[in-house]
This record gives structure tokens, C-alpha cells and sequence, in this order.
């Protein structure tokens, strides 16, 4: 008995200078080298499932000689963004290169077969895209792959069966799946990823969306659409004593949902929900932008309107006085959208918005949720993390506003920030009436 216990005494004198050095190597690891064991806790975490950490300079690169693959990419552009984001996301879980996406030029919902496929780098710069992203999502050309003919095929669910658990599951059983570690190409096919279960945060969504640099041809477009706009403002306050010495004239945007098939679409979605504040009429949203605090005026107002409004005169009468109205045609740049297919002429229209000094939306299109997402990350990065209790002072760019919600201005649009402590898109994705001027409204 004395000669056993003497042997583990031996053992652990052994064993416990050698557990020692060890735990001395990694913490001197750690100091000299904090973003590569930082990346490799992440790597650990994700493996489990656990949402990745998303700290820009600490976190591990994902593999760019695995790859996968995602179906064609389809209907609106914002839906097309969050689908694309989805698949950025989940190659990223699975520690692969996304292949470069088809997105669709042209807006079908149904007729599959019309749908003009457009790739990836058509509308935005594949290079700034990889740079910014760098070590958080990455996207390939077709060019890297080696292996074309050997690909696993990944079969997402559907149905009410499928739910968010099984699908994490199924991604989780692929990322441990060992068979699949040298395997070059993962594909995944069935339903559009906009349609896939969310397993991710905001703030991923929103790290993804900044990235997104669109091609210096249709940039080159976005500028001449804001500088003109910009002109009609100098000329609209020359001569005027609200003339302002900052040479960057303000404009407001507003993203106008008032064409007859989303107005039937809304107003059953209310009889189906029960819920109040999703559709808002013309006259509605008119006169709560009148009653936004602290307008310079005269002020020239951009609507974003569908093309089937371009043609109707209405919508730009009945403004207050001072609120200068200007679709694309009224504003002369009409001849620069219609070169495009619909997905440029959004996208233009979505960068128009989000740059606008003021932007006023309806929190049930995804549109105009992507448009305050991208503006909220820009109050954030000027020290911005809440709007509220200052509205009566309030002289910040990028500033949002919700037409379809009441604020607490007597008449005025709720002040409308993304909340980026979400767990998830859902409520960009498909609207909520429930919003906040605190960009952190789900930990306050």
C-alpha cells in the first residue's frame, strides 16, 4: 500500500512540472499572439453550434479551398441581400468560401423560367467585397474549384416539420461530419435562402451588408442622383435667409408603399393578423413628414416610389410648403435608372435613401428595414447608440423615421432605430411594429 501511494506521489511530482509548462506555453501564446488563440476559441465555439463572435480583428479566416454552393438567388433586392447574407453565414458555419452567387436581374415570384440570372460581381466589387469581409465571410469564383463533378448534395428541409433545431442539426452533422472536412465542394439545394431558418444575429447581417460595395459604374450613378438632387436644394435656398453655411445640403428620403398592390396586400395582412400600423395612405404619410422637428426648409424631398407611381401626378402634390417633392423622372435622372435592369435601378434607389440626410420608411418593407439597418451602423460608428429623449434638438444625419407608427411627437413618425441586439432578422425580414430610437432596444 505504501509502495502505491509512494508511486502516485511520483506521478503527479511528474506530471505536475509538465501540466505547468504547458499552461505557461499558452499563456505566453496567448500574450504574444492574442488574435490567432482568440481564433481558434471561435473556431472551437462555432463547432458546437454556439453564434459566432464577429469582433472585426479577432476572428478566424474561413477555409478559401472548400467551398459551397447555394441555389439561385431570387425576388426582391433586399430579399436577395438577406438571402445572400444567409448563404455568407452558413458557409461560414460549415468554415467555407461561399461560390459566387447568381442573384436575379429581373422581379418574378413565381415564373422561375423568366428570371435573368445576374452574377455576384455585376453589381458589386467582388475585390472591395473579400477585403472588407476579410477573415469573417468570403466569396470565390468558379475558377478556384477544382473538383466540378464530385460535389455533396445537401437537401434543405421544408414544411412545418423542418424546423429551426433540425436545420441547425443538419448543419452541425455536416460540420462534424469528418468525410466531409477534405471534400471540396458542399451543395446545397431546395428553397431560396431567403427562405432558410436564421440562426444568426443583426449585428453578423449588418457586418455582411457593409461590406457591399456596389461596381464604380453604378456608384458613379448613385453620385450624379444625389448631386442632383443636392443642386436643386442650393438653387431651391439661394436667396433665402435659411441659407446654410455647411456645403453639404441636406435632403430627405421617403420610401412611399402606397401602390394599389401593396396596399391590398397590407391591409389583408392587418384583417389577418389583427394587427394595426402596417399600411399608410398618401395622406398619412404626408402629413406626419410635415411634422417632423427641425426640417431646414425648403427641402427637397426624394420618393422612392414603385415605377407604376412615376406616371402618376398625385404623389407629388398636397406637401407642406417648403417640402419639395422629386421622384427619378420629375428629378431628370430617369434616363439614368432605365439602362438598368429592376435589381440596379433598387439598388440606386436603396444607396439614395440610405445617404439621405433623413429618411422616412414603413417598418413592414424590407426595403426600408435594410435602408435604417445601413444608417443605424453609420449613427453607431459617429457615437450614436440612442436618439432618444432629444427630438425637439435633434440635428444628426441619418436619421430614420417610421410613417406607419405614431410617434411621441404629437403628428410626427416614430424615430427609428435597427435594433442590433436581436438575435435574429425576423423583424427586418418580415416587419414589426415594435421599434425603437435605441439601437440596443432588445438589452435595454
Amino acid at each position: 500500500m505504501g509502495l502505491a501511494n509512494w508511486r502516485v506521489r511520483s506521478y503527479n511530482c511528474q506530471i505536475k512540472p509538465i501540466i505547468a509548462i504547458i499552461i505557461s506555453i499558452l499563456l505566453l501564446r496567448a500574450v504574444l499572439s492574442p488574435s490567432t488563440s482568440f481564433a481558434w476559441f471561435q473556431q472551437r465555439i462555432s463547432s458546437y453550434g454556439a453564434t459566432p463572435i464577429t469582433e472585426p480583428n479577432l476572428r478566424a479566416t474561413v477555409r478559401n479551398d472548400k467551398f459551397l454552393e447555394v441555389p439561385q438567388i431570387v425576388w426582391g433586392l433586399n430579399n436577395q441581400k438577406i438571402a445572400l447574407a444567409r448563404g455568407l453565414l452558413t458557409a461560414r458555419f460549415l468554415n467555407r468560401t461561399l461560390l459566387m452567387p447568381s442573384l436575379s436581374a429581373s422581379l418574378f415570384y413565381k415564373e422561375v423560367e423568366l428570371l435573368q440570372p445576374m452574377q455576384f460581381d455585376k453589381i458589386f466589387d467582388l475585390e472591395k467585397f473579400n477585403s472588407i469581409c476579410d477573415g469573417f465571410v468570403q466569396v470565390g469564383q468558379y475558377s478556384k474549384l477544382l473538383n466540378k463533378t464530385d460535389p455533396f448534395e445537401m437537401q434543405k428541409g421544408s414544411g412545418r416539420k423542418w424546423t429551426k433545431e433540425r436545420d441547425l442539426e443538419q448543419l452541425k452533422e455536416v460540420t462534424n461530419d469528418n468525410k466531409l472536412h477534405d471534400l471540396e465542394l458542399v451543395r446545397i439545394v431546395g428553397k431560396n435562402p431567403f427562405l432558410w431558418h436564421d440562426h444568426w444575429p443583426v449585428r453578423d447581417y449588418a457586418e455582411i451588408f457593409g461590406c457591399l460595395a456596389l461596381i464604380n459604374e453604378i456608384e458613379n450613378d448613385v453620385v450624379k442622383v444625389i448631386s442632383k438632387i443636392r443642386e436643386i436644394s442650393i438653387k431651391a435656398k439661394k436667396n433665402t435667409a435659411n441659407t446654410i453655411p455647411n456645403p453639404i445640403v441636406p435632403y430627405i428620403a421617403v420610401h412611399m408603399r402606397i401602390e394599389k398592390d401593396w396596399m391590398i396586400h397590407c391591409k389583408k395582412w392587418e384583417q389577418r393578423t389583427g394587427m394595426n400600423q402596417i399600411c399608410s395612405g398618401k395622406k398619412e404619410i404626408l402629413d406626419r413628414v410635415s411634422h417632423i422637428m427641425g426640417i431646414n426648409l425648403p427641402a427637397v424631398v426624394y420618393l422612392a416610389i414603385a415605377d407604376s407611381l412615376l406616371e402618376d401626378d398625385s404623389v407629388l402634390k398636397g406637401w407642406k410648403t417648403g417640402l419639395m417633392p422629386y421622384e427619378k423622372k420629375r428629378l431628370g435622372v430617369w434616363e439614368i435608372y432605365k439602362k438598368y435592369p429592376y435589381l440596379i435601378q433598387s439598388a440606386i434607389d436603396f444607396e439614395v435613401c440610405s445617404r439621405a440626410d433623413i429618411f422616412v420608411g414603413n417598418t413592414f418593407s424590407t426595403f426600408s428595414g435594410l435602408v435604417v439597418l445601413s444608417r443605424t451602423q453609420r449613427l453607431l460608428k459617429l457615437g450614436f447608440k440612442d436618439l432618444c429623449g432629444n427630438e425637439d434638438q435633434l440635428d444628426v444625419r441619418f436619421t430614420s423615421y417610421a410613417y406607419n407608427i405614431l410617434g411621441d411627437k404629437i403628428g410626427a413618425p416614430k424615430l427609428w432605430m435597427s435594433d442590433m441586439a436581436d438575435l435574429s432578422l425576423q423583424k427586418i425580414s418580415y416587419g414589426t411594429n415594435n421599434i425603437s430610437c435605441d439601437a440596443n432596444m432588445s438589452i435595454s
